[in-house]
């Protein structure tokens, strides 16, 4: 593999004070054609749960990276007061998830790397990097072989909770725990919230029928835990 491909296409020294336009495109248009891939490598992964302005955000973000890099390469004044502005900014935004975060990143340092010159770098670690999440999407790598579950029912006031359930929980689950217990409707009824683990996950129906002979009928829900904010 040629060395030039880890050079910089640009004059580190004669950057300080100018840059040829024919750099400066090159360097842009390398920026945009690789936030686009992350951005589509993003989309690939987060079929169902992607926004169109993050999507945007990611595909344009390297070009806003590489340009602050290119004016305040070798200039500590116009670093400082580049960091200044930055400072000045409020992000109010809800916390993201690690696949977003870590593309963010990616992003930035794509544009560091196109802002310092150095096309070749970003280019392969843009396509090394998605390829390997691609890859380890496929296989499922750091998945639970068993995914829990959250289980809330319902039951009469006059109902005792404390045990009234475990023999069923003995027979189709191999891990359960009761995470919080709410009163509604005045107080009438219970709602009890169980994180679970079913032995077999074909037998959900099975289990769920069981406890609406104990409950009264009435409500049960049985879902997915939500891992939005635990992902970190």
């Amino acid at each position: 593999m040629p060395d030039s491909i880890f050079q910089s296409i640009l004059n580190i020294e004669a950057a300080a004070t100018a840059f040829p336009w024919q750099s400066f495109l090159l360097c842009t248009g390398v920026s945009l054609l690789l936030g686009i891939i992350i951005a589509c490598f993003y989309m690939y992964r987060n079929a169902y749960s992607y926004s169109k302005s993050f999507v945007a955000t990611l595909a344009t973000l390297p070009a806003i990276v590489q340009l602050v890099i290119m004016l305040v390469n070798g200039n500590l004044g116009a670093g400082l007061a580049v960091m200044g502005a930055f400072s000045l900014v409020r992000f109010r935004s809800i916390p993201g998830s690690a696949k977003e975060i870590s593309s963010i990143f990616l992003a930035m340092a794509i544009g560091l790397a196109t802002g310092m010159g150095f096309l070749g770098i970003a280019v392969m670690f843009t396509l090394i990097l998605g390829l390997t999440n691609l890859l380890l999407d496929r296989v499922g790598f750091g998945e639970q072989k068993k995914a829990e579950k959250t289980l809330r029912i319902t039951i009469p006031e006059g109902l005792d909770y404390s045990g009234v359930f475990d023999d069923l929980f003995e027979q189709y689950l191999s891990k359960w725990d009761l995470v919080q217990v709410k009163t509604t409707n005045m107080g009438s009824l219970f709602k009890l919230d169980y994180r679970i683990l079913l032995k077999d996950m074909n037998k959900e129906r099975e289990l769920i029928n069981e406890l609406r002979c104990r409950n009264g009928n009435l409500e049960i829900l049985c879902g997915r835990v939500s891992v939005r904010k635990e992902e970190l």
